[in-house]
């Protein structure tokens, strides 16, 4: 007699179709896994590649030039050379910008706003996707409508709150309205109700685990692999965020893409300067996905797997 045979006779057709579809998935990614890429998929994902690098590149061909260069010539080299250190050296030692302040200003506010989205996210995600409570569907159905709301529409309100509990200019104005995600809810929504089962929170509650402990110990490990992605997705966009610090804060207390900008604030704009900006600010994005890229991608795989 078949598992999902034994199961039906046990715990209900329910749980029957349950299992049934739990093995099919786990059967498809075997069979995936085993089936190896071709000449095609190497090709396709190589021009990939080079599509997605161009822009860097030409950064790099661009921060190692001198602005009478590019005026005559789109494409003034072919290759970079090692002038580049020195526009680094410049943009970091500028005296019109604050180039260290930036640069400590984005890492607290990425980690800050990464780290709690992830936490609140995976919070409402397993309650929205394993608990039952009144209202759970139209509460979900309201968060995710908070996502088709512009963010322009709110910045008049928030900026006369800002000013009103005197945060203009410092970093707690961009780290508090984004300490919260309507997509991270949604996105670990949708993670937790299919890699979660419900036998496990059962099991915990069993041996007498507490609701936190639960959390903690079983839905917490299940989802570190959509949680993984969530975090690198936000830290990205609060490194390259503009628009709200633009606003909020000032050159006395800027983060990096606010420094970036200060340095094409005068009547004639070196672009050569500007791009070595532009690829000190990207930088230390490249370094994060090349130690923790294939971790990421191990994580999501091995979470498709077990769902």
């Amino acid at each position: 007699m078949s598992s999902v045979a034994v199961t039906a006779q046990t715990a209900g057709p329910r749980a029957a179709r349950a299992a049934a579809q739990r093995r099919d998935r786990r059967h498809r990614a075997s069979r995936s896994a085993s089936r190896r890429p071709g000449w095609v998929s190497y090709t396709l994902l190589g021009v990939a590649l080079l599509i997605s690098a161009f822009p860097l590149y030409f950064t790099l061909l661009l921060g190692s030039s001198d602005p009478q260069s590019i005026a005559q010539n789109a494409v003034p080299q072919w290759l970079p050379d090692l002038s580049i250190f020195e526009k680094f050296a410049t943009v970091i030692e500028s005296s019109q910008i604050n180039f260290y302040l930036a640069l400590l200003n984005s890492v607290v506010i990425a980690v800050v706003v990464s780290a709690s989205v992830v936490l609140f996210s995976t919070l409402a995600g397993y309650s929205f996707a394993k608990l039952q409570f009144r209202g759970r569907g139209p509460l979900l159905v309201f968060v995710i409508a908070t996502m088709a709301v512009p963010t322009q529409l709110g910045v008049i309100p928030l900026y006369i709150l800002m000013t009103d509990i005197g945060w203009i200019g410092k970093i707690q104005a961009v780290i508090v309205p984004a300490l919260v995600a309507a997509f991270g809810v949604f996105w670990m929504t949708q993670y937790l109700s299919e890699a979660l089962p419900y036998e496990l929170i059962e099991a915990a509650r069993v041996d007498g685990a507490s609701m936190i402990r639960t959390f903690w110990s079983i839905a917490l490990p299940a989802a570190r692999p959509a949680a993984a992605m969530l975090g690198l997705f936000t830290f990205v966009q609060q490194w390259t965020n503009f628009f709200w610090p633009s606003i909020v804060l000032n050159q006395s207390n800027p983060t990096l893409p606010l420094v970036i900008q200060s340095l094409q604030a005068t009547y004639f704009v070196d672009y050569s300067l500007v791009m070595a900006g532009i690829f000190l600010a990207t930088l230390p994005l490249l370094v994060i996905f090349a130690f923790v890229g294939r971790q990421l991608v191990a994580g999501i795989m091995a979470g498709a797997v077990k769902g």
